[in-house]
């Protein structure tokens, strides 16, 4: 009877005896999956047997499978860190945070179920990144490329893009790291962009897997308008005024150039002026305008000094020569021209003008003839008081010249030798007395060019 009492006993407690007592406990976390990545994900544990020591098995029926797949035994009361690999399906649909259930099984077949959770994502999901602000004025900037997640990569490959840079680098990140780059900017670059937010972009390649992500990066606001004079010439004298809007913001620029009422006379503006003030004898001329970044106001301010500088001679010369005339006695002013003789001589008109600036007495006015003339015998005005054939030369003689009073001495002269080109006449004298003083002066010289206006002798 008691043989049969022991036996059933074994009978009904030996399941419970060979029965699993493991207490699984989970040390890794956050680990995650790549879509399109074939690499194993790793999942630490830790395995304590409360049972019998015996032989275990691992294994799930998520993804391709689990790692290592033979059994591995595991003492009565031991405890034992282990590392399964789960290997995932490439072109899963799967995305987010994902629990799957995973067996352990002894060698008597016993099992029991345990649950892991992994997180899928893509590529571009794993990573962050992002840039300090650009100062306009600025010639570096600091970028960063950061694994977000419980992942080592190997051999990343990455371009970044902006509207300020362009850069390709090559590099490791092991999970959470940061990696930081230092880029040179230049200025050509971007100096007719405007201040805001602009697209930073990075494009991933790893194992022929691409993606691209993108982050916001700042063009801060800065208002720097730069105006550079440049002056040259010194008679025509020239001014550039070039205002260039370095900034990346929209700017007034405004010029104002001074000038007095004279210089104003003799003054050009390329462009034009948007505005003209006065204020007492100094003109303001403004020039305002709208510079985008990179635009360039560029002002011409030419001052012709020439113009005034022959103004101001002619008006010297005309007080010179007024002040001159009047202090002249006595003024003589020849001129000759041609005329038509019937028998086809070659003859000219003389003509001498007497003009008294004083009361004269005693007035002698000498003219002398050019060699190879001679005289025609009429005319026109006063007559010649004497003709001296041997220094052939007229003489008129006047008792008194009023102050302002006017003579006209006229006469022809004629050769049978015709003249080319220049034909130069000797100049008239006049002799005079003006307060008991004997004085002479003398006319300008007469010249007759050849292809003057002809006049008819009759």
């Amino acid at each position: 009877m008691k043989k049969l009492f022991y036996l059933l006993a074994i009978i009904f407690l030996l399941p419970t005896i060979m029965a699993i007592d493991l207490d699984v406990e989970k040390i890794g976390e956050k680990e995650v999956m790549i879509v399109g990545l074939e690499d194993p994900i790793p999942f630490e544990i830790n395995v304590t047997n409360n049972g019998i020591s015996d032989e275990f098995k691992f294994y799930t029926f998520f993804g391709l499978g689990m790692k290592p797949d033979e059994f591995i035994s595991i003492n009565s009361g031991e405890s034992k860190n282990m590392t399964l690999y789960i290997y995932p399906i490439s072109d899963t649909k799967m995305r987010g945070n994902v629990i799957f259930n995973y067996f352990i099984r002894s060698r008597n077949k016993e099992k029991i179920e345990e649950k892991l959770s992994v997180k899928i994502i893509e590529l571009g999901e794993a990573f962050r990144i992002g840039a300090q602000s650009i100062d306009p004025e600025s010639n570096s900037l600091t970028i960063y490329f950061e694994n977000r997640v419980n992942y080592d990569f190997e051999e990343l490959s990455v371009k970044f893009s902006s509207a300020f840079f362009n850069f390709e680098e090559s590099f490791s990140l092991k999970p959470y790291e940061k990696e930081e780059f230092e880029i040179q900017l230049d200025k050509e670059n971007f100096k007719s962009l405007m201040a805001g937010f602009y697209t930073l972009s990075a494009r991933i390649n790893m194992e022929n897997l691409e993606d691209t992500i993108e982050e916001k990066i700042v063009f801060e606001e800065k208002d720097l308008l730069e105006t550079t004079t440049d002056k040259y010439g010194f008679i025509i004298s020239t001014k550039v005024i070039e205002t260039k809007n370095k900034g990346n913001t929209i700017n007034s620029a405004e010029t104002i150039i001074k000038k007095n009422i004279f210089s104003r006379l003799f003054t050009t503006f390329n462009p034009e002026p948007s505005s003209i003030n006065r204020g007492g004898a100094t003109i303001y001329y403004a020039w305002k305008e709208e510079l985008n970044p990179g635009e360039i106001q560029k002002i011409n301010v030419r001052t012709n000094w020439l113009l005034p500088f022959l103004v101001i001679s002619f008006i010297v010369l005309i007080i010179v020569f007024l002040k001159k005339y009047s202090k002249t006695d006595l003024v003589l002013r020849k001129k000759v021209s041609f005329v038509n003789a019937k028998g086809g001589e070659f003859a000219l008109k003389v003509t001498v003008v007497v003009e008294a600036m004083k009361y004269l007495e005693n007035v002698v006015v000498s003219d002398r003839l050019p060699p190879l003339v001679k005289v025609y015998n009429r005319f026109t005005g006063e007559v010649p008081k004497r003709f001296h054939k041997s220094k052939k030369m007229f003489e008129w003689d006047f008792e008194e010249l009023e102050k302002g009073e006017r003579r006209v001495l006229s006469y022809i002269i004629y050769s049978k030798v015709g003249v080319l080109g220049k034909f130069a006449l000797p100049r008239t004298t006049a002799r005079f007395k003006l307060e008991d003083k004997e004085k002479e002066v003398n006319s300008n010289k007469a010249y007759f060019l050849a292809n003057q206006k002809v006049e008819d002798l009759e």
